[in-house]
């Protein structure tokens, strides 16, 4: 005792760990604590191997209630899901067998629900043992609730003995990684290891999230991961127990922590805003807004987990083709398209009005910035087709008095504006009302947006408007061959005129064929700066108009866009242009 003098203690935490940021700023991860006999406990090498990697530990005890698990989200920079006893198989909507081990009530509902909230924020998660199987559950997937039960390549009688009396230190039996998966290039980068094994029960299907990257020799599923590059992991062992097989997967969990956190605090920097979505089209279903409705890509909570700051929401009007009435392809009954446009806008009103503590309507940059600083989420109106126009120069005055930011000038159709990319060149670009159109917008403070024009039509407008234009939600044809896209050429004027292109989430606007992903959309991000310059991009994610991809699927995934950029090497400053400053000096510049 007398080695410990605490006074001498506190002056060097004062006149060093006090003042200094970087070692101060260690990321804390939460940790899923066992519980039982009235106690929450944990085993020494989960916090022993947090701190080691870099990291805080802080010990999470089963709770329900739903303000102290968002303070507990709100606080932490990483999630890890620790081992313990089995799960209720009723969570998996299966009947216990009999030969299911101890279950434990405390711990089930609370870690099911901390899961699914911590994944809708893109947090970083690492599951241990129980936790690959809480992880599993709580994403869709399901457990067998005995080895034997297992789908496997073996029979019950050529398993490996799964639940060890070994020392928990001492590796026992050898799995294989798959070499496409984040577990071998950033975690261990090697085909096979040796692990421990304490279990009986284990993962039989992993979910839509998830995918196994580990099995063992008797196809008994040793590791999951996200299938969507999420910074999410389950293993079967149990690292924390190992040395330095172990050490590695904590390194990773901490360095994922550290770049959230990084992200986060980007966002909290810097304006974010996506260009283009098309929730009002969902109206006539029935959403609502205002909680997490799993029919829309963009709600309130989704913008929040995704630390979305702002959406050009749109009222899309779709163009009749010969023989139809715009009256009849519509959801709601109006006397035309100006009327319809004017719908749709007072539905968003009505939203907005009914939640004002969260959502502010915005009509200029100024009004964005001061509802970021009163913590309000902002909608901005535009308008897709001026189809809402009705062939009136006037109806722009109207639209302008609305708050209309931007006017998208057709559709996929010619209108009596310009020719549509997926037109029939009835006027060979940009007619004598368009061009009138233009000006007049140019007048009003509107910005004219060409996303959906054919490129005779673009380059009209270009030459007419004597302000920027936008493309709202675009990407590159170069990379995809889709008459929506923006040629090279076309990127290279658009920014000569100060333009900008929003790269869009539209699966078939990133890739021709297959699924697109995450980072299809930063390859079409990478390949418009390095013709257009950092200063004429942005994003435009035409998410419930049929933009979703693997990895920025909804709002609340925009964070791993952000992430992207970080791992992609883009500055703080390069960031703040990318995610709205661009978008937003256009719209200075328009209005002004």
């Amino acid at each position: 005792m007398n080695s410990f003098n605490i006074d001498k203690k506190l002056s060097a935490i004062y006149s060093d760990s006090f003042f200094n940021k970087n070692k101060a700023s260690r990321p804390v991860i939460g940790i899923t604590g066992n519980y039982g006999e009235q106690t929450c406990k944990l085993g020494e090498g989960y916090y022993k191997k947090v701190v080691e990697a870099g990291g805080t530990p802080f010990i999470i005890p089963p709770t329900n209630n739903e303000e102290e698990l968002l303070s507990i989200l709100d606080h932490i920079d990483g999630l890890l899901l620790s081992g313990g006893a089995d799960i209720n198989p009723l969570f998996c909507g299966e009947e216990p067998s009999p030969k299911l081990g101890s279950i434990n009530a405390e711990r089930d509902s609370f870690e099911l629900l901390l899961t699914r909230l911590a994944y809708h924020r893109q947090m970083p998660i690492l599951g241990i043992c129980r936790g690959i199987q809480t992880l599993a559950i709580a994403l869709g997937g399901k457990i067998a609730q005995d080895l034997s039960e297992a789908d496997t390549k073996e029979a019950e009688s050529q398993l490996l003995k799964h639940s060890q009396e070994a020392d928990r230190s001492v590796p026992t039996h050898m799995v294989t990684i798959n070499k496409d998966s984040n577990l071998y290039s950033s975690i261990y980068e090697t085909e096979q290891i040796a692990v421990n094994s304490f279990h009986h029960q284990a993962v039989s299907n992993p979910g839509e999230h998830l995918w196994v990257v580990a099995q063992a020799k008797d196809g008994i599923v040793e590791a999951v991961e996200s299938n969507e590059g999420k910074p999410v992991i389950g293993v079967q062992w149990h690292p924390e127990c190992l040395n330095e097989e172990g050490k590695t997967v904590f390194t990773w969990l901490i360095g994922e922590a550290v770049l959230y956190r990084r992200v986060l605090d980007i966002h909290q920097k810097v304006f974010t805003l996506d260009s283009h979505c098309d929730t009002p089209m969902f109206f006539s279903q029935g959403v609502n807004f205002i909680t997490r409705d799993e029919k829309l890509k963009v709600d309130l909570p989704k913008m929040t987990e995704g630390h979305l700051d702002a959406t050009v929401m749109v009222s899309y009007l779709p163009q009749p083709k010969p023989g139809e009435k715009f009256q009849d392809i519509v959801p709601f009954k109006v006397e035309g398209p100006k009327a319809y446009a004017d719908l749709i806008f007072d539905k968003i009103e009505k939203i907005v009005d009914s939640n004002s503590d969260y959502i502010a309507i915005a009509r200029n940059t100024n009004d964005l910035l001061l509802n970021k600083a009163a913590n309000k989420k902002s909608i901005l109106l535009g308008i897709e087709n001026g189809l809402a126009l009705e062939g009136n120069i006037k109806n722009l005055n109207h639209f302008q008095e609305r708050g209309v930011v931007y006017i998208t000038l057709c559709h996929n159709g010619d209108n009596d504006i310009c020719d549509s990319a997926r037109g029939s060149q009835t006027h060979g670009g940009v007619s004598e009302f368009g061009a009138q159109v233009i000006r007049k917008m140019n007048e009003l403070g509107i910005i004219v947006d060409l996303s959906h024009a054919a490129e005779k039509s673009f380059y009209d407008a270009l030459e007419i408007s004597k302000k920027p234009i936008i493309c709202s939600h675009s990407s590159a044809h170069a990379l995809c061959n889709h008459p929506r896209n923006l040629t090279d050429d076309q990127m290279r004027a658009l920014a000569q005129k100060g333009g900008v292109c929003q790269i869009t989430l539209y699966n078939g606007f990133l890739k021709e064929n297959g699924r697109a992903t995450i980072y299809d959309a930063i390859d079409h991000l990478k390949h418009a700066i390095s013709l257009m310059g950092i200063d004429h991009v942005g994003l435009g994610t035409d998410f419930d108009g049929d933009g979703g991809i693997c990895g920025l699927d909804d709002a609340s995934e925009l964070v791993l866009f952000t992430r992207q950029l970080l791992l992609n090497d883009y500055s703080l400053a390069d960031i703040e242009k990318i995610w709205g400053g661009n978008f937003m000096r256009i719209m200075n510049e328009i209005q002004n």
